[in-house]
C-alpha cells in the first residue's frame, strides 16, 4: 500500500468553486491538502507516493445517487445480497462513489426481507459504497403510484413503520410519503427522530396539505413533476409548492423524457442550485443487454427510458449518473454546476456531511472526468478504480 496518492494537474470542483491547475492529496482514505500547481515542487512527498497526472483532466466529489432502484440486470427488488454488491460494482463505471439503493412499495413481508438485504450488504461492497436506504412507500397516495402495485400500499401505520427501522438496524436515511396521508405528521415526527429524510412524493397533496407537510420537516422531493400533483392557478399542487418555496429541494431525473429539457433550465431560474439534486432512478434493465428486460416484476421495454410493455406507461428511467451530469451540461449549464447536483447537494441534503466535497478532512470519494465528461477514474476511500477495475498501488 502506498503512503498516499496526489491528483496533480488538475482542474478540480471542489464543492465550493473552480480551482485551475491544482492537485489534491489523499493519505489514509482521507482529503489532506488541495493545492495550487505552483506549490508542488515545495511539498515533501514520501518515497511511496502514488501521482496521477490528471492532464488538466476534472477533478469532482464522487457522485451520489440517492434514488437508484438498479442497473446491469441487478436490483433491489431482487432481495439479493449478491445484486446490491453486483450494483455496488457496476456503479463504478460511472463515477458513483456511495448510493442509497432504492425499494419499491411491496407486500409487507417482502418489503422487510428487503430491507433486511440491504442492511446485510452493507460493509461488504466491493465498490460504490451503501449509504443506507431510500423507502419509496408503502405510505404513499393510491391516485398517484405511478408503476407501483395498489396491492403494496399501506395506510399511515407507526407499528409498521417501526418494524421497517428496527429491520434496516438504523439505515433508513431517506423515505417517499405522501404528505396528504392521515396520521402523516405522527410518522413524520417519528422519522424526525430517528434522522431520516422525508421526501414528498407519489402524492396527490394539495397546496394547504404540502404546507402542512413541510411544518413536520417533509423538505425533500421525490422525481419532481413525476408522480404528483400538477401546478394549477387555483391549487399550486406539490410541484407548485416547489416553485413557491425555496426551502425545499427536489429530485430531477435528467434523461430528457421525465423532465422536458426547458422545464429543466426554468426551474434553475426559479430555485437555488444548492436545492436541486440529480437521480437517476434507474432500474434493474438499465444497460442490461439480453432480453426479456424486467423491473419490479414487470417486463419494460426501452426507449430512451423504460415504459411498461403492458400499457405504455413510463416506469423509469436508463440513467447513469455521468449520464446525466453529461445530459444537464448538454442544456447549457456548466460542469460546475452539474457537479452540485450530483454530488454536493445530494450529500448535503442527505446528512452525509463526510462526503460531496474535495477539502481537507472530507473522505477521499472522487471521480476524475475527461474534457467530454467520460470517467477516467473513480476513488473510494482513497482505493483507485480505472474502468471498474481496481488500480492496484
Amino acid at each position: 500500500m502506498v503512503a498516499a496518492v496526489c491528483i496533480h494537474n488538475a482542474t478540480v470542483f471542489n464543492g465550493y468553486s473552480m480551482m485551475k491547475n491544482c492537485a489534491v492529496l489523499i493519505k489514509q482514505n482521507k482529503i489532506v491538502d488541495v493545492f495550487n500547481e505552483g506549490r508542488m515542487a515545495k511539498k515533501i512527498f514520501k518515497a511511496d507516493t502514488y501521482f496521477i497526472d490528471a492532464k488538466g483532466a476534472y477533478v469532482a466529489p464522487g457522485f451520489i445517487d440517492t434514488h437508484i432502484h438498479g442497473i446491469g440486470g441487478y436490483g433491489t427488488e431482487d432481495c439479493s445480497v449478491k445484486s446490491i454488491l453486483k450494483m455496488s460494482e457496476i456503479l463504478l463505471k460511472y463515477g458513483v462513489t456511495s448510493f442509497i439503493p432504492t425499494l419499491y412499495a411491496t407486500p409487507k413481508a417482502k418489503l422487510l426481507k428487503a430491507v433486511k438485504t440491504i442492511s446485510k450488504a452493507m460493509g461488504q461492497e466491493k465498490g460504490a459504497r451503501i449509504l443506507g436506504m431510500h423507502l419509496e412507500g408503502p405510505f404513499i397516495s393510491p391516485d398517484r403510484l405511478g408503476v407501483q402495485s395498489p396491492e403494496a400500499l399501506s395506510p399511515v401505520d407507526l407499528n409498521y413503520m417501526e418494524e421497517l427501522w428496527q429491520a434496516s438496524e438504523g439505515h433508513i436515511v431517506n423515505m417517499t410519503v405522501a404528505p396528504e396521508l392521515k396520521n402523516m405528521r405522527e410518522l413524520a415526527l417519528y422519522c424526525l427522530s430517528k434522522g431520516i429524510v422525508l421526501q414528498a412524493g407519489h402524492s396527490n397533496a394539495t397546496y394547504e396539505q404540502m404546507i402542512e407537510g413541510m411544518q413536520a420537516r417533509i423538505m425533500h422531493v421525490t422525481h419532481l413533476f413525476n408522480a404528483m400533483s400538477r401546478m394549477h392557478h387555483r391549487d399550486p399542487g406539490l410541484v407548485g409548492t416547489v416553485f413557491i418555496h425555496p426551502e425545499l429541494s427536489c429530485e430531477i431525473i435528467a434523461d430528457g423524457i421525465h423532465i422536458n429539457p426547458e422545464i429543466i433550465k426554468f426551474l434553475l431560474t426559479c430555485k437555488s442550485l444548492d436545492k436541486v439534486v440529480l437521480v437517476t432512478d434507474s432500474l434493474k434493465p438499465t444497460k442490461q443487454k439480453k432480453k426479456p428486460l424486467i423491473a419490479n416484476g414487470e417486463e419494460v421495454y426501452l426507449d430512451k427510458c423504460f415504459y411498461r410493455k403492458s400499457d405504455n406507461a413510463i416506469a423509469g428511467s436508463a440513467l447513469t449518473m455521468v449520464d446525466s451530469v453529461r445530459n444537464i451540461v448538454s442544456y447549457g449549464f456548466h460542469v460546475e454546476q452539474a457537479v452540485h447536483m450530483a454530488a454536493t447537494n445530494p450529500a448535503r441534503i442527505m446528512k452525509q456531511d463526510h462526503l460531496g466535497v474535495i477539502a481537507p478532512g472530507y473522505d477521499a470519494d472522487i471521480v476524475i472526468l475527461s474534457e467530454k465528461l467520460s470517467v477516467l477514474y473513480t476513488i473510494i476511500q482513497g482505493k483507485i478504480f480505472c474502468k471498474g477495475k481496481r488500480v492496484c498501488v
